[in-house]
């Protein structure tokens, strides 16, 4: 792909294709979605790379797409390209009711408020040791002393994963959605393969290892297997990959990168940094509005099931529809001063980045407890996570992620 021009205005309007991945590797996004939002917010792409495709890019019209599964459906994926042919996985976020609602009920219960009672003591406990343990005044990579880490030894408590082998659960997440022609990452075929099957290997052996725990146990492997609604997910690897994949990098991506994303707004934003450390009690309006600064997760797609009109236009049946929450999070129409970073707006979770309708993220409460125990803590021990340069964005058009930050940490 071509590297992102800076100027979407100096080109004609159906010449914008806004899932070129270079847009988000270099942060150069805004401007495009501006322009379609003002003059074509039902947008058709026609020759992209993951061939024709409509782009929703305001806020209330992907509300009314995400709800209306009867018109729009999620099958057979919910990236802008398809899963490949080696592994053509399946999952329920990118299936239709009734499957789709059998299958997440049987995991749901992992963020039910009683166990999120119970895991709120862990994370702190988990992240009081991470933080004591970073360098003051030393440089490090946040992304992986803090961001990674924490998210791993979180999802390795819901899977009940062994914890000394933790570390691969990141690099799965990673792999899944690495691909070109996935969401136009730079990852390699084989070694996804590689990587997928090793997953694939390793939860089927705990699969068998925990079918006959008690029902109620409260790990996502044991609530699959003792599901009688579930419980013969393991007969089809390709579905129970596929749901692997889904609940690993639901669990990884969207913290992982919204913990970065705060220290990156935070610096960018210095004097919203300076009205958190007066009032900390603006922590539990910040972390929704970190979530809706980075929306971890760019986009979900559709398939028209039927001709719609959206917008003035008319999309065709089995016609490809790409809801670009980014795009809705920073919808002028929608949200007040949507490109400013306020950590003490009045509705602060009015935003699109959990998604809506039945599949809205099940772990949206998980999520935003984990940033908020974190920044709890970090503001009793530093006065500052000062940002040294830019970070090294992900090429992808999904998953809006860095592998690197820099910083240096002060008392």
């Amino acid at each position: 792909m071509t590297a992102p021009m800076s100027d979407p205005y100096a080109i004609p309007l159906d010449a914008i294709d806004v899932s070129n991945p270079d847009l988000y590797a270099t942060d150069s996004w805004r401007p495009w979605f501006a322009r379609l939002r003002e003059e074509d917010p039902v947008h058709w792409s026609e020759n992209s790379d993951f061939g024709g495709f409509w782009s929703i890019t305001r806020f209330e019209d992907i509300v009314t797409v995400d709800k209306s599964h009867g018109d729009f459906s999620s099958e057979p994926a919910i990236t802008i390209g398809d899963y490949g042919d080696d592994l053509p996985v399946r999952q329920f976020i990118a299936m239709d009711p009734p499957l789709h609602d059998i299958q997440r009920k049987a995991v749901q219960g992992v963020v039910a408020p009683r166990n999120l009672a119970d895991l709120e003591t862990l994370i702190r406990s988990r992240v009081i040791t991470m933080l004591d343990a970073l360098p003051i005044g030393e440089p490090f990579n946040w992304v992986d002393r803090v961001a990674i880490n924490l998210t791993t030894q979180m999802l390795a408590t819901i899977f009940d994963f062994p914890f000394e082998d933790r570390h691969k659960l990141p690099y799965w997440s990673d792999m899944a959605t690495s691909l070109p022609e996935i969401a136009g990452g730079d990852g390699d075929n084989d070694e996804r393969t590689r990587a997928l099957t090793e997953c694939l290997t390793v939860f089927t052996s705990l699969w068998h290892e925990r079918k006959h725990n008690p029902p109620g146990t409260m790990d996502l492997i044991s609530m699959l297997a003792t599901n009688p609604e579930t419980a013969g997910m393991v007969d089809d690897p390709l579905e129970y990959l596929g749901n692997l994949i889904l609940l690993i990098v639901g669990g990884n991506d969207t913290t992982r990168n919204s913990i970065t994303g705060g220290v990156v707004a935070l610096n960018q934003n210095p004097e919203q940094f300076a009205r958190l450390k007066a009032n900390p009690d603006l922590v539990n309006s910040m972390v929704p509005e970190i979530i809706r600064w980075q929306t971890p997760l760019m986009h979900m797609r559709r398939i028209a099931t039927r001709d719609v009109v959206l917008g003035g236009k008319t999309i065709r049946q089995g016609d490809k529809v790409v809801m670009w929450y980014l795009s809705g999070n920073h919808d002028e129409t929608a949200i007040k001063d949507p490109n400013v970073f306020n950590i003490s707006r009045d509705n602060p979770r009015y935003h699109l980045s959990f998604g809506f309708g039945i599949h809205r993220c099940m772990g949206n409460r998980l999520g935003e407890m984990q940033l908020r125990i974190l920044w709890e803590e970090i503001l009793k021990r530093f006065s500052d996570v000062e940002m040294l340069g830019e970070p090294h964005r992900i090429q992808s058009n999904f998953v809006r992620g860095y592998s690197d930050l820099s910083v240096v940490l002060h008392r």
